[in-house]
């Protein structure tokens, strides 16, 4: 704006005073010029002066005793001088403490709260080390900008949303909102998603998130990870364009937004940019390995003018790569900043020496990493335990056998994890605990054989054994497209129907099996009682329902139907695998479960007992009732991913076998199988006294081929024996 514009603009706000408001100070009506005009009016060239403000003073008389609360490196970070930072703050060693008292010295030093901003990845963080901060020093921690990365975000689009074409009421969507959206902008397309099988609104959600929280292209991330997605690339890129469109229009912005548009903001605005980086002149970000190529950027700009950007976070723990996550930031952070101080805070609070020498072993395998040695605060203690089971029931068995006896010397079950790299990992497990009623809750929230696609496929097997399970019919055809809960029930009497008029003439599809099988009970054909359905079934379900008529038939072939594993196959072939590409972002997990089911099927010899083992898992009344409560003491289980900032007397890492952890695809190359390394990392610094390593030797074959022998992990077998110890289960 040049000094014309900018002169009649001050003209037309002094001619609105003395019209409208003659009372109104002409101050104020200033400040409502910068109100109009946000992005302008600071563009006005003037004289300025610059105040001292981010002068670290050494002659301060300090209200916390900084040395005799912190170790010397923890000291070392905290008082660091002005200037760029990168500290690494290995598991257990202090890192929230180190940033919370990093805060409270900048305020001690005298530099305004409002001139430090402070980045989490969780409101809960963030709230905890302002309240600790506070107790510190008192409230004038408050004032401090802290918060998420998105709330942040949020709260400088609300100051200056005109700036990028929204008014500062924008609504954020939640994901279902959302979702609901995403379906409308494929309506909007007119997109066949029937003849395309193109993927439902939720999973278009996950890959649009990824494709902006990874500042890819479209086509590169389908290729990568959703490739029977990539021939679909045109149409979603046309469906994401409807979308960002229509938030415009709507002024709306998703949960991303809160992201890609601040950083567009402050590229576009320089006057935004500026305002901000004279601001803040400390900036501070916990978990620093887990930010994206977005957050990354946006700390560099905020802390461009002043440098004094101080990150956090330890390379070890950096395991989300799976959702965006950037592991290079970290990396080349000292490449980005020339002038870092690099701190290493290594003294570890949580685990035994044992366990530290265990950990610090599985970690030195990986080249891409800050040299670092954790070093023990506690005193010695019981040595990792690596434990050979026959079998994943066998393992089963000793986790939950081993966890009583803990519990009966002392250690409740609130103190012991179970950890797993994938859900199905617990199958057995969860059956086992459920057997002996030990009591446990898991992360998630759901139980293995509680998951929506594992009643999927339970659905066709507990119809065919009981044509006349109406829960069972109605959850298999609510998956077709165009049918409710009404024409569900419609559906079902037509079924019923059909079955009573037959009856009468029925022979037992597995009536050949009479004689050599002294548990046989006649079962019969579902097909008339579906061919009464055909003719109702509503147009756009009829392929979906002839697909599932036919698959009926095909699985009510005496050699499929008295074998679980081929009739789980059977399902997955004849569409429910498409179905689970099109509703789920995380298929190949839900996939890899399925046929781990299949698997374990094998060792039961009939649909029906298969059936009572799944009943008796999920309809156990204590356990289910235990799930809610939170005064109950339980064993915890949880996949590694979730358990990442927690910590436990006594941890379990089970199905410690190779093409399981680490997966198959992770070893394709170096990045991955790294991460894969600083996952198990992970999961053995939970551990305060006790590790149990377990991988059982014989595993059952996915499709049907028998079991077959393991061999333990290469995390396990590429360690010097000098760090654990061996036990074989009898």
């Amino acid at each position: 704006m040049n000094h014309t514009k900018w002169l009649t603009a001050i003209r037309a706000c002094l001619f609105y005073s003395v019209r409208d408001e003659p009372e109104r100070p002409i101050i104020h009506q200033f400040a409502l010029l910068h109100l109009k005009f946000p992005c302008t009016i600071t563009a006005f060239m003037a004289k300025q002066y610059q105040l001292q403000r981010n002068i670290v003073k050494s002659d301060v008389e300090l209200r916390i005793d900084y040395r005799g609360e912190l170790n010397d490196q923890q000291y070392a970070a905290v008082t660091s001088p002005k200037g760029p930072a990168l500290v690494i703050a290995g598991a257990g060693a202090g890192k929230t403490r180190t940033l919370t008292y990093r805060v409270a010295y900048l305020l001690e030093q005298g530099i305004p709260a409002d001139r430090i901003l402070l980045l989490t990845f969780t409101n809960k963080a963030a709230r905890e080390m302002m309240e600790r901060v506070g107790d510190l020093l008192g409230n004038e921690a408050y004032v401090v900008w802290g918060g998420t990365f998105h709330s942040i975000g949020a709260r400088m689009l609300r100051r200056h949303a005109d700036c990028i074409g929204f008014k500062q009421d924008f609504t954020i969507m939640d994901r279902e909102d959302a979702t609901d959206l995403m379906s409308a902008c494929v309506g909007e397309a007119k997109i066949d998603i029937k003849a395309t099988r193109f993927p439902k609104a939720k999973v278009l959600a996950d890959i649009f998130s990824l494709v902006a929280n990874k500042q890819c292209k479209m086509e590169t991330l389908l290729e990568r990870q959703f490739p029977y997605f990539a021939h679909l690339t045109e149409q979603m890129e046309m469906v994401m364009k409807l979308y960002q469109k229509r938030k415009r229009s709507n002024n709306m912005m998703d949960f991303d937004d809160l992201l890609v548009l601040w950083l567009d903001m402050l590229r576009q605005n320089e006057s935004v940019l500026e305002q901000y980086q004279r601001q803040f002149q400390f900036v501070l970000v916990d978990e620093y390995q887990d930010t994206n190529r977005i957050q990354s950027d946006l700390v560099d700009l905020m802390g461009a003018r002043h440098q004094n950007v101080m990150v956090v976070g330890d390379d070890s723990q950096s395991i989300y790569s799976w959702r965006g996550a950037h592991f290079a930031n970290i990396f080349e952070f000292p490449k980005r900043y020339k002038d870092a101080t690099v701190h290493k805070i290594e003294t570890n609070y949580r685990s035994t020496p044992q366990i530290l020498s265990f950990a610090n072993a599985v970690i030195g395998s990986n080249d891409q990493q800050f040299e670092k040695q954790l070093e023990p605060a506690r005193p010695t203690g019981a040595e990792p335990m690596v434990v050979v089971t026959n079998d994943a029931h066998e393992q089963a068995m000793f986790v939950a056998q081993k966890a009583l006896e803990l519990r009966d010397e002392g250690i409740e079950l609130n103190e012991m994890a179970i950890l797993y790299r994938s859900h199905f990992h617990a199958m057995e497990l969860q059956m086992e605990l459920t057997s002996r009623n030990i009591p446990f809750s898991i992360t998630s929230g759901i139980r293995f054989f509680e998951q929506a696609h594992v009643k999927d496929v339970a659905a066709y097997i507990k119809l065919l054994v009981n044509p006349g399970d109406e829960l069972s019919f109605k959850r298999i055809i609510k998956i077709m497209p165009g049918i409710g809960i009404k024409s569900a029930e419609k559906l079902w009497q037509y079924f019923q129907s059909g079955l009573l008029n037959a009856q009468g003439n029925q022979v037992p599809a597995n009536s050949d099996s009479q004689e050599n099988d002294p548990n046989w009970t006649p079962r019969l054909s579902l097909i008339p009682g579906l061919t009464a359905c055909t003719t109702n079934v509503p147009k756009k379900s009829k392929d979906a329902f002839e697909q599932f008529h036919a698959t009926i038939e095909q699985m009510e072939d005496p050699g499929i139907r008295k074998s679980v594993p081929l009739m789980i196959r059977h399902v997955l072939d004849a569409g429910y695998e498409d179905y689970l590409k099109e509703e789920y972002a995380n298929y190949r997990n839900r996939l890899e479960d399925l046929e781990q089911l299949a698997a374990y099927a094998q060792q039961f010899e009939t649909p029906e007992s298969f059936l009572t083992q799944l009943a008796l898992e999920t309809d156990m009344t204590p356990n289910n009732q235990q799930d809610t409560t939170t005064d109950e003491e339980r064993i915890k289980l949880s996949t590694i991913h979730q358990a990442k900032g927690l910590e436990f007397k006594v941890v379990f890492v089970i199905m410690l076998c190779e093409g399981l952890f680490p997966s198959e695809r992770s070893t394709e190359n170096q990045d991955t199988e790294e991460e894969e390394r600083r996952l198990f990392y992970v999961a053995a610094t939970r551990a305060m006294d006790e590790l149990y390593l377990c991988y059982p030797l014989m595993r059952f074959a996915q499709r049907g081929a028998g079991d077959f022998m393991q061999t333990p992990s290469r995390f396990i077998s590429e360690l010097p024996d000098n760090v654990f110890e061996e036990l074989r289960v009898q």
